[in-house]
């Protein structure tokens, strides 16, 4: 049983950075591959990114690429998500979930264990 913490979440301006980070409450490394969705408001859950077991592949979904960044830190259990030039439309809640599975997956039903989510608003 894994059990994940986002913080980090809060307001900010079109084309401002947040940093979300995942605490997690088992060693991670070199057994879970993390990734991060999103949902917003009346929408459906939306994969952001993934990182790998070791940290050294990452995997985003089109909208945020070049913008949003996971790292990872298999030493401190925890990954973080750097989100830059944010736009309105990446106002959400931001989970962050783990999987035992080793490819690229998007689909949130290949991950097992889930945060309670924090929220990111982007004001316009």
């Amino acid at each position: 049983q894994v059990q994940l913490v986002e913080s980090g979440g809060g307001l900010v301006q079109a084309g401002g950075s947040l940093r979300l980070s995942c605490a997690a409450s088992a060693r991670t490394s070199s057994r879970y591959s993390m990734g991060w969705f999103r949902q917003a408001p009346g929408k459906e859950r939306e994969f952001v990114g993934r990182i790998s077991r070791s940290g050294g592949s990452t995997f985003y979904a089109d909208s945020v690429k070049g913008r949003f960044t996971i790292s990872r830190d298999n030493a401190k259990n925890t990954m973080n998500l750097q989100m830059n030039s944010l736009k309105p439309e990446d106002t959400a809640n931001y989970y962050c979930a783990a999987t035992l599975l080793t490819y690229n997956s998007a689909q949130s039903a290949d991950y097992s264990y889930w945060g309670q989510g924090t929220q990111v608003t982007v004001s316009s």
